[in-house]
């Protein structure tokens, strides 16, 4: 009974944490630390609290199975205060990354020097959630449609944020910026494999 209660409460975990989304009213500029060039809609500045509605629909993590996370989603307190609008994953250079959900393409390019995909993800409202991945070399076109766990890039070895090789990812809704690893469903947030400890009373085999 043990077993079964550790595996159930495992599983009910619930997922991380949404403190935050700050809207940066940058219009048809870059938005700090995302680099997605796309235009703003007006009136989409401001301070807001997260999206609670944030659906878990991820089916992959956007490189390898479990990344180690380099750095965290940290909101700024101001909109244009410091922060983190984002996810840094340890990623080595040439690694594949893909699409955390079904979407369609919103940018493929190169803004500053580095490399940028956004993904909008299908049935996520108006206006719909947008994923981010940057450094990343695109292998898809704008426009088009992406499944969940579809190649959409490689990590770029340069134009990194990070001290070691990794991918910056991010979530927005209009200017709000959201916490990434909301979209990770409990089972996608395991930390490692289940283990089975033992039962008081059962000798072990």
């Amino acid at each position: 009974m043990l077993v079964v209660a550790l595996t159930v409460a495992a599983l009910l975990a619930p997922p991380a944490s949404r403190l935050f989304a700050v809207g940066v009213g940058v219009g048809a500029g870059l938005r700090e630390g995302v680099g997605d060039p796309t235009p703003s809609p007006a009136g989409a500045s401001g301070l807001r609290a997260a999206d609670d509605a944030v659906p878990a629909i991820a089916r992959t993590w956007p490189v390898g199975v479990r990344p180690r996370v380099l750095r965290g989603w940290e909101p700024p307190a101001t909109v244009y205060g410091p922060g983190h609008r984002g996810v840094d994953l340890a990623a080595p250079p040439g690694a594949p990354v893909r699409a955390v959900a079904d979407g369609r393409v919103s940018f493929a390019g190169r803004v500053a020097g580095k490399g940028v995909v956004s993904v909008e993800l299908a049935g996520t409202g108006d206006p719909p959630l947008r994923t981010t991945y940057e450094p990343v070399r695109a292998s898809v076109p704008r426009g088009a449609e992406v499944k969940a766990g579809e190649v959409i890039g490689t990590v770029e070895a340069g134009g990194s944020h990070c001290t070691a090789p990794c991918v910056h990812w991010g979530l927005l809704r209009g200017d709000a910026y959201l916490d990434p690893l909301s979209l990770l469903p409990p089972w996608l947030l395991q930390r490692g494999p289940s283990r089975l400890l033992p039962v008081l009373g059962v000798p072990l085999p």
